[in-house]
């Protein structure tokens, strides 16, 4: 039932939408509707740190920077999402369920509404992705040096992540 200036209609009407879209399942809308609002929340102040700062971005991302951008936010993000050394940042979200592949976890998002959007945020390296892209993107228009440098430190340990994984291949093919 409404409180006279409509607001009860469209809780009501929120509430009905999100239960039907949840169709049975925990997801926590809420929680998902907070953590979109943090990232915009952070967008706004990437570009407000931008405004101040007199910067300009450039308009186009080079092939070299587009690269590393991809590399890094490729490590980076498995790294937060799966690393076991990084566990204790996402400890309060998930449990631990085992090893899923050399020297990363596979974790259990834990918790409702907030708890879990959260859990499942960090600890899945497609969804932080687009967070850390969206960082190392702010990186290079604010500090384009140090940005490019951490850039190329995390490209270099995806390569060598990947170098190390066909080595134990070859190591494997030629064992068998």
């Amino acid at each position: 039932m409404g409180d006279g200036n409509g607001n009860g209609d469209i809780k009501e009407t929120l509430a009905q939408e999100a239960e039907a879209y949840r169709d049975g399942s925990d997801q926590p809308l809420g929680g998902y509707v907070a953590t979109v609002s943090v990232y915009g929340a952070l967008v706004a102040a990437g570009l407000a740190a931008v405004k101040l700062s007199g910067r300009r971005p450039t308009g186009t991302v080079s092939p070299w920077d587009l690269a590393l951008m991809g590399l890094s936010t490729h490590k980076l993000s498995r790294m937060v999402a799966k690393d076991p050394i990084t566990s204790p940042l996402r400890a309060f979200f998930t449990r631990f369920q085992g090893v899923s592949a050399p020297s990363e976890l596979k974790e259990e998002v834990r918790g409702e509404g907030g708890r879990k959007a959260v859990g499942e945020l960090i600890s899945c390296p497609f969804c932080t992705a687009q967070w850390i892209a969206t960082g190392y993107a702010f990186g290079l228009v604010l500090a384009p040096r140090f940005t490019r440098s951490a850039g190329a430190v995390f490209s270099a340990v995806a390569v060598s992540d990947w170098l190390q994984l066909a080595y134990v291949r070859l190591q494997k093919a030629q064992a068998s």
